[in-house]
């Protein structure tokens, strides 16, 4: 029986994850292992400096595990601790909000837990749907349907555990756009670079000193066939191919000047 590692960023008990989990648990045996809240942004962060907790609760009326960590850390720790071995597959979110672009994928917590599981040989998927922007941090104040995502979140999973990954691809990123019908399309798309222009606000508190909340605004345009085009402008279902290795392809001599002048530094 194949074991599948499910987790997210938004915490065991999330809409996005109780869907993730009853999609997928006819595919093996399921364990959730998330964070114990929310961790939008929290990227590939682990816990060094104090000790983490696992604590067994319910999520979608079963067994999970809740680590007062990361969603990296919840992937580390249930490999090497709750499983004591490499799942079959983790499969992480469905996340509040898409992880389109580069600047997403570098920031997100859905995604760096399925990072998490590339970087221990596990094949890796990470779901996340487009939502109001006022629903990413406040879901609560929105009505979110995650329901249709279940089915395909499930025959995408059994796609790769049944084939595995092609050569060279290290986890999926799927993103689905809010509104989801039979007429809905698919894409394999690359990542796009940016989908926010950042900015920061400025506040003073109470003593007069000043404070700041950082935010973007989500670009109207995106280059043709990337994710973020795909999910914002098409509203298809996007699934990205990523691989590990950010290394540049380039010929090695567009360097040497710089390698002759670190030569020439060395005391």
């Amino acid at each position: 029986m194949k074991t599948i590692l499910v987790t997210n960023d938004d915490g065991y008990n999330s809409e996005g994850i109780k869907v993730l989990h009853n999609s997928v648990k006819e595919l093996g045996e399921v364990v959730i292992v998330a964070p114990e809240g929310p961790q939008s942004g929290a990227s590939m962060s682990l816990t060094f400096h104090k000790p983490l907790r696992i604590k067994k609760v319910l999520s979608s009326n079963s067994l999970a595990y809740a680590v007062s960590g990361s969603p990296a850390d919840a992937v580390m720790l249930g490999i090497h601790v709750v499983l004591k071995r490499r799942p079959d597959i983790v499969v992480s979110g469905i996340n509040y909000g898409d992880n389109c672009t580069f600047q997403d994928v570098f920031a997100s917590g859905t995604v760096a837990a399925a990072i998490e599981g590339a970087i221990n040989k596990v094949p890796s998927i990470a779901f996340s749907m487009v939502v109001p922007e006022t629903a990413i941090f406040s879901p609560e104040t929105v009505d979110l349907n995650f329901e249709r995502t279940g089915p395909i979140a499930k025959s995408i999973t059994s796609w790769v555990l049944e084939r595995k990954l092609p050569k060279g691809v290290d986890l999926l990123n799927v993103n689905f756009p809010l509104q989801i019908s039979s007429s809905t399309g698919v894409a394999i798309t690359k990542l796009a670079k940016r989908k926010y222009a950042d900015y920061a606000l400025e506040r003073k508190d109470p003593r007069g000193k000043p404070y700041f909340w950082i935010w973007g605004r989500r670009f109207s345009r995106f280059e043709k066939w990337t994710d973020a085009y795909s999910v914002h402008y098409a509203k298809q279902i996007s699934i990205t191919p990523i691989s590990l290795n950010l290394t540049a392809n380039i010929d090695k001599d567009q360097l040497r000047e710089l390698v002759e002048v670190v030569k020439g530094s060395v005391p």
